[in-house]
């Protein structure tokens, strides 16, 4: 008889066998939950982070939500997926469009594989776009022969920019330039021989934070001569010669000969003419040259 209850036994078990095993398998359904949830924040964007969940042979993918200020208040503290981080692969989504008021985020990630999903992980604490790190602009300084020029990163739509800019030596009396697009922009008319120096720091309106300054970047102007001429252009001009030669140079500058034709500013006009109107404009010192051999050939 005990042999014959064990045997029943151990057919009762194994009759059981598959009910147990997808008992516990149903007990297993739950992943673990994402860990390390953080977030990476540079110069308004934003990067919601966690540590792979590992499931051996399996592809594990995540989905992300969020929950606002109103969603918190308002809307029975619901939250709202961020569609671009539904069922991803990667352990990193960029949330930087739903972010968009300076108020205070709860952010959460759960991982699936196919029917089995884990518990949420949460961010622990609230984060805030306020918290962001601002970074100074790169940026070039430009001495195109006496014009100071600069040029900064595009960093987005946010960001306004400060360039601050002085003769080498004076920086307390140091000119402001203030930028809402990065792009080229002259800054001064340089003088010959000194440097000039420029820094530059980002400012966001959004959250009413700068960034530091940037490295200081010097420059001084090129060449050995004005890059640019006034040319007067007469008509109709009675008592002046046919062409006029003169010299217009700033006073730190030291003159050029007359007989080196870029220097020169030509003065035309017509001697049967009663009225001379001027006008001037500024022109570059090859265009004077090429004006000046048209007009003695």
């Amino acid at each position: 008889m005990l042999c014959l209850s064990v045997s029943r036994t151990s057919l009762i078990a194994l009759s059981l066998a598959p009910w147990l095993s997808f008992h516990l398998l149903c007990e297993d359904t739950l992943l673990p939950a994402p860990q390390n949830i953080s977030i990476l924040s540079t110069n308004m964007k934003h990067f919601l982070t966690w540590s792979p969940v590992i499931v051996q042979g399996e592809t594990v993918r995540y989905s992300v939500e969020f929950q606002g200020e109103y969603e918190r208040e308002y809307a029975n503290e619901s939250w709202i997926p961020i569609c671009e981080c539904s069922l991803i692969t990667a352990t990193v989504c960029n949330i930087t469009e739903d972010i968009s008021a300076t108020v205070a985020y709860n952010l959460r990630v759960r991982a699936d594989i196919g029917a089995r999903r884990s518990e949420w992980g949460t961010l622990k604490g609230f984060f805030n776009r306020i918290t962001t790190s601002l970074t100074p602009p790169l940026m070039k300084v430009i001495a195109d022969g006496y014009h100071l020029l600069v040029e900064l990163e595009d960093m987005g739509p946010a960001f306004q920019f400060c360039v601050l800019y002085w003769k080498k030596g004076q920086e307390t009396g140091a000119g402001l330039h203030s930028m809402k697009v990065s792009s080229v922009v002259h800054l001064d008319t340089m003088e010959a021989g000194p440097d000039y120096c420029v820094k530059a720091q980002t400012y966001v309106e959004a959250i009413n934070r700068s960034s530091s300054f940037s490295q200081t970047q010097c420059v001084r102007a090129q060449g050995n001569s004005h890059p640019s001429f006034l040319f007067p252009q007469c008509s109709h001009a009675q008592g002046y010669p046919n062409t006029l030669l003169f010299l217009l140079f700033p006073p730190d500058i030291s003159c050029l000969k007359v007989s080196e034709p870029p220097a020169q500013l030509i003065l035309r006009g017509s001697e049967e003419a009663e009225q001379c109107d001027l006008m001037v404009r500024v022109m570059p010192s090859e265009e004077v040259l090429r004006l000046w051999i048209q007009e003695t050939l």
